[in-house]
């Protein structure tokens, strides 16, 4: 191979796509409880053909992995989410967008065209399973078969992959960012939706500056959204240069909102440059709000301003604290964990409420990398941790919970997660207790093939 040659590593390996739609019933190791009924979809980024200009891994095309647990037994299904982006590449028979919707990559056919991919996040809301990401509306997948039914238009615009579910009023809260006229922009909306599946609110307001805001916080009461020096520029997209990129001079900002109040009475708070792809949770204790989350010191996977490789870094839970009643607006942080992890996940019926347990994607050998080898679970009362290791260069993804019943304790219940066999090349389902990781799985569901690296997925009882 010709030594200029650079292989792109979001294409290789577990990165790289699988492009077959398929159906397996899958081989059974172990026992699964019967009570553990239900579907664990999850999503990533799978481009259809090789991507144009320089590919970045959040810019491929959503596929959906269904494993359907019944009767102790595991089906598997994966199909594309048909996106007009896909429809229309598909028709062509090759790339036409760029990254981000970068114009400048983007072929003369597809400029000004849709260019959702719907491969961050899948949940289910009012009867509905919504495939997510940053920049577009929800797109609808029919549950069992996986068929793409379309964007939900009631949105009017962008909503991000991380919307939070109120377990007492049935309530989707969500956020978009870059809204507006031109891409890249600095503005954002504030929504809800509700139990029934009516969007009831869409307000827009201005942060700081563009900022790839890819996860929020909410509490009973409020709404938290961090604005963090992983910026955007058309104006530097257009001379060739980052879409999004690391700034950390312009520091790092969130804003506080009451979930009842306008965005005009949004009060920014503010911290050192870091990032954070994902919160755990947020809670209200008196006078302050407490929130969980994975913080890097650099934002990874992304370069410079001026297109330099940015600096390794990995993500370890921290603590913040906004004093609501205090004069200072700055946020106090204070060391959780000293795992290096990412994807955390929790018992999600105490959603914006104080939590206890919490389980996370982990990697053992602190190597600042995305390749997370282990399933934490940390125990936030006692402070004592479990980990499972996986070996053999295996990795896992993010670890999901199900509680074992509507009324059961907090943390009683299993955790599911997709592991990548790397000898074999292939993935299996893992099933564990949740609050007994350490043990190891009870069950593993083998798949004859591998399910790319990919984001998030949600358990949907059935």
């Amino acid at each position: 191979m010709d030594g200029d040659v650079r292989i792109n590593p979001y294409l290789s390996g577990n990165f790289a796509p699988v492009r077959s739609e398929d159906d397996f019933d899958l081989v059974v190791k172990g026992e699964i409880p019967k009570e553990l009924k239900g579907t664990l979809y999850r999503t990533g980024p799978n481009p259809q053909f090789e991507p144009r200009g320089e590919y970045h891994w959040f810019t491929g095309d959503g596929m959906i992995h269904a494993f359907h647990v019944e009767d102790g037994k595991v089906s598997y299904r994966n199909r594309y989410v048909r996106t007009p982006k896909w429809e229309l590449e598909n028709s062509e028979g090759r790339a036409l967008f760029g990254g981000f919707g970068n114009p400048m990559t983007t072929d003369p056919i597809a400029q000004g065209k849709e260019s959702g991919v719907a491969n961050t996040n899948i949940l289910f809301h009012a009867g509905r399973l919504l495939a997510l990401e940053e920049a577009h509306a929800p797109f609808e997948m029919a549950e069992r078969t996986l068929d793409s039914k379309g964007y939900a238009t009631e949105y009017n615009g962008k909503v991000t992959a991380h919307p939070k579910i109120d377990p007492k009023t049935g309530e989707m809260v969500w956020f978009g960012y870059g809204v507006g006229d031109m891409p890249l922009s600095a503005g954002m909306s504030y929504g809800v939706t509700d139990a029934s599946g009516k969007v009831v609110r869409r307000d827009d307001f201005q942060a700081p500056f563009s900022s790839m805001v890819h996860d929020f916080l909410v509490t009973e009461n409020y709404a938290l959204f961090p604005i963090l020096p992983l910026t955007g520029s058309l104006e530097r997209a257009m001379k060739g240069l980052p879409a999004y990129a690391w700034e950390p001079d312009k520091g790092s900002h969130v804003g506080v909102m009451r979930r009842d109040g306008e965005v005009a009475s949004i009060r920014w708070f503010n911290a050192p440059p870091s990032y954070v792809f994902h919160p755990m949770n947020a809670w209200e204790e008196g006078g302050k709000i407490i929130a969980d989350v994975f913080r890097y010191d650099t934002a990874p996977l992304f370069p410079n301003a001026d297109g330099s490789p940015g600096q390794h870094s990995a993500a370890r839970m921290v603590r913040w604290t906004f004093d609501l009643d205090g004069n200072s607006d700055a946020i106090k942080e204070e060391a959780i964990d000293d795992l290096d992890g990412e994807f955390p996940r929790f018992d999600e019926r105490y959603a914006g409420s104080a939590h206890r347990h919490g389980w996370y994607a982990a990697d053992p050998s602190n190597a600042k990398t995305i390749k997370q080898t282990a399933i934490a679970h940390l125990d936030l009362v006692t402070g004592k941790r479990q980990v499972y290791a996986l070996t053999g260069g295996d990795m896992t993804s993010e670890p999901v919970f199900t509680p074992r019943s509507a009324d059961a304790a907090e943390g009683d219940g299993w955790i599911t997660a997709v592991v990548w066999r790397a000898a074999e090349d292939r993935s299996d389902l893992l099933v564990f207790e949740a609050l007994d990781i350490a043990k190891g799985p009870i069950a593993v569901a083998e798949l004859p093939r591998r399910v790319p690296f990919g984001f998030h997925g949600n358990w949907v009882a059935g």
